[in-house]
């Protein structure tokens, strides 16, 4: 699990971040692409 995982889940689940912010989180290798898949439920392209 990624550092920043729980952090980008919880903004993600609060409706803090929209989908593509946490996309972002990836490009920022903050999460990975699963873990977006995971977070979003969306394949992550």
């Amino acid at each position: 699990m990624s550092k920043k995982f729980e952090t980008v889940k919880e903004n993600y689940d609060n409706g803090f971040w929209s989908k593509a912010k946490v996309r972002n989180a990836v490009v920022k290798n903050w999460i990975t692409a699963a873990e977006y898949e995971e977070i979003t439920g969306e394949k992550y392209e």
